[in-house]
């Protein structure tokens, strides 16, 4: 039996090339762990993506993970594919919780996965792909803490790290001031109550599961001497709810030392919880950038996504990074319930005033699995309306088929897509202020505006571009 992996392009991403899907790939080292033939089509930044499908001819089982922007692209790789399809990845796994709460949207959603993909994971993929190659239909629920096919800590540490070799790590490119740089995951899962994100009423993406220390630093060793790295993004929820950070931050730092080499280290943390020895400790284990979400400059609007962070414990959090070397990307949000022009206002006014030293505004989405999403009632056609606890204040959603459609997701100014919208604010609002606030922002920090890269083309005469397949060729 053949196993390929997919991985959809992210045509709405600035740079495709940045951060391989690291979950895909420890998929396939679970497979490969037993003794599987595995194969690996990454389609990012392949413009034309189909045509590498068509020609691929293996005989093979298609296992395709998505996120929710990614789903029009694994919808049109699932249609053309000769074999079997599974669909696994965030997406299925966000609809799949919230069809588990009886949300009738995600229900007819979860059915129209159904008649796409031949069988479905929701949850962890590292056992679950095992029993979706034997069950040709239906849905795999490893989402569940009670299943044999949860990934505890235990389970977490002792799988295989992601199977790098199944793509080509020379064509990601990433740094850390000035340092190459890739990332990894030391811990999964994230408890935090904020009401926008979409893990909240998804287990395996709530609930905490933990790495220790020195299987985390045995996996740096190994991308440092394999490939070269000095430069690590750790792409956990946020690094400072895990209890035995301080740990890994002092084995880094002393790991450097052995090595004669110093870290260049990038992270997320949680603002309310940061604290100065956490800052110190991060600045000596080669921390340099850390991203927080502190999403708006309103305590209205923090109050009302639950973020636990109020405008003071953000303009602390960071203070505390400056003071000790840290710079900080702010990332913000606009679309919330009771956001307004004044609230928007709120935030400039803060970024100024703090000076972070990097920032991205978005306008929202609510996903499946998310309160915003799962707790909204019709109002009318394909129209929905979430009512904030305690506040009352409202957001408005029209409904998006996920599945055909991804241009909500990121942008650049002037072309941003909202499909929510306030009390006072219109969708056309939410995107005119979006873009005025960052880009006002940035040019009074100067702060220099992202490029894009262009994607590259599947060339049919050698069927190959440089990093499509690793262990095989299209045929």
């Amino acid at each position: 039996m053949k196993v390929t992996l997919i991985t959809p392009p992210s045509g709405f991403l600035l740079d495709e090339r940045v951060f391989p899907t690291l979950g895909i790939l420890k998929v396939g080292a679970s497979l490969r762990a037993a003794g599987v033939d595995v194969d690996h089509l990454d389609l990012s930044g392949v413009s034309n993506y189909l045509d590498v499908v068509r020609d691929y001819k293996e005989q093979s089982i298609f296992a395709i993970t998505a996120t929710t922007p990614q789903m029009p692209a694994a919808v049109k790789i699932a249609r053309q594919l000769k074999g079997r399809s599974i669909l696994g990845g965030p997406h299925v796994t966000l609809v799949n919780a919230a069809a588990k709460r009886g949300n009738m949207r995600a229900e007819l959603a979860l059915f129209d996965l159904q008649t796409e993909f031949d069988c479905l994971v929701a949850g962890d993929g590292e056992q679950a792909i095992f029993d979706a190659l034997i069950q040709s239909t239906g849905i795999i629920d490893a989402d569940d803490p009670k299943s044999s096919l949860w990934q505890t800590s235990q389970k977490f540490t002792e799988s295989p790290w992601p199977d790098r070799t199944l793509i080509d790590m020379d064509s990601y490119h990433y740094t850390i001031d000035g340092e190459r740089a890739c990332h990894l995951i030391s811990q999964m899962g994230c408890p935090m109550p904020c009401r926008f994100c979409a893990g909240r009423n998804s287990p395996s993406l709530r609930r905490m599961r933990l790495r220790p220390p020195e299987n985390v630093i045995a996996e740096i060793l190994y991308l440092h001497q394999t490939y070269g790295y000095n430069g690590f993004n750790f792409f956990d929820d946020e690094v400072n709810i895990n209890k035995l950070l301080p740990e890994l931050l002092r084995r880094l730092a002393n790991a450097a030392c052995d090595l004669g080499i110093n870290w260049r280290l990038r992270g997320f943390i949680k603002a309310e919880l940061f604290t100065e020895e956490q800052a110190e400790l991060m600045y000596r284990a080669g921390f340099r950038w850390i991203l927080i979400g502190f999403e708006s400059g309103s305590d209205r609007i923090l109050f009302n996504i639950h973020k636990n962070a109020t405008r003071e414990d953000n303009t602390r959090a960071l203070q505390i990074a400056h003071q000790h070397g840290l710079k900080v990307k702010a990332l913000m949000s606009v679309g919330h319930p009771g956001d307004s022009e004044q609230t928007i206002r709120d935030s400039y006014a803060w970024l100024l005033q703090t000076k972070p030293d990097d920032l991205d505004v978005s306008v929202i989405t609510p996903y499946p699995g998310s309160p915003y999403w799962d707790e909204a009632i019709e109002i009318g056609k394909d129209v929905y309306r979430y009512t904030t606890p305690k506040s009352g204040d409202l957001l408005f959603m029209q409904e998006v088929d996920f599945t055909e459609t991804a241009n909500y997701y990121k942008g650049i100014a002037g072309e941003y897509v909202s499909n929510v919208w306030t009390e006072y604010l219109t969708k056309s609002d939410l995107c005119r202020l979006r873009d005025w606030c960052e880009f006002e922002v940035k040019e009074k920090l100067g702060i220099t505006l992202p490029l894009s890269a262009a994607a590259v083309m599947y060339d049919h005469s050698t069927g190959m571009t440089p990093a499509i397949l690793r262990s095989s060729e299209v045929k």
